[in-house]
């Protein structure tokens, strides 16, 4: 489990302006969470909080009940993966490359990639859909890919936590669902928990089974999917009025905005 006990936060000490304040957040085993708001409600900076990156002004951070600024790097990278909104590279590097870079936490210092290493890069390129792409160039392939190579990436690192800032940014529809069913794949055959940074409402809608929904810093709403996706709260959130019904095809809730209010 995952948890952040009442975490604040700001960038700028000397205006003591926070990004986030006195936040809760539950990341249960084997769950997905989404963590919703509008830009600047804090969303990217709590998954830094949860991943260690970053810590809190206040609050805590706990992993299985332990501080995480108790554990090294090395033991949080092997609890703990982050696949980030964008990867930027200096160097050119093949996707097999780019995968085997998520095995560093499980080597020592100066140790090589192995074969049991290898097994793994490979197995998880198989298991995001990637593996005809293992010796292409990560520079050269197309946003999709790039997006299910960085979470094959990501499991290499054998974590059984995964977060993700806004998976599906920048991708056309049919990305938009492979990621999506990708997340739900991950979650279903290897119980990977999983917390999710979107603005896609429709996706947290139909791949979350919680939401924490963040305004200014605050934490608006945190609970179950259909409890808490309802248009009260995402006029709340958004200052917009939305149609929410179950759709009857797929059974999720389906959401669609109607007309915007003026910002409270």
């Amino acid at each position: 489990m995952l948890q952040a006990d009442k975490v604040s936060f700001g960038y700028d000490t000397r205006t003591r302006v926070q990004v986030l304040d006195e936040v809760s957040v539950t990341i249960p085993r084997g769950g997905i969470v989404g963590i919703l708001g509008p830009n600047g409600s804090g969303k990217t900076t709590l998954l830094r909080l949860l991943s260690g990156t970053r810590r809190p002004s206040s609050g805590r951070v706990l992993l299985d009940d332990q501080p995480i600024d108790r554990l090294s790097r090395r033991q949080v990278a092997r609890r703990i993966a982050v696949v980030p909104q964008e990867t930027q590279l200096a160097f050119e590097y093949t996707v097999r490359e780019m995968v085997l870079m998520g095995r560093h936490p499980h080597l020592g210092l100066f140790e090589m990639e192995g074969p049991i290493d290898l097994a793994i890069a490979r197995d998880v390129l198989a298991a995001t859909g990637t593996a005809d792409l293992e010796h292409r160039q990560f520079s050269r392939l197309s946003g999709g890919e790039k997006q299910r190579v960085v979470i094959a990436a990501a499991l290499s690192q054998a974590s059984d936590i995964l977060l993700l800032d806004e998976p599906t940014a920048s991708l056309d529809l049919a990305y938009q669902l492979e990621v999506a069913a990708l997340v739900a794949e991950l979650n279903h055959t290897r119980g990977v928990t999983i917390a999710i940074s979107t603005h896609d409402l429709n996706l947290a809608a139909t791949v979350c089974r919680e939401l924490v929904l963040l305004r200014d810093g605050r934490v608006l709403a945190h609970g179950p999917t259909d409890d808490v996706l309802t248009p009260a709260h995402i006029r709340a959130l958004y200052d917009v009025d939305a149609d929410v019904r179950v759709h009857e095809a797929t059974g999720h809730l389906v959401v669609v905005p109607m007309a915007r209010r003026p910002r409270r």
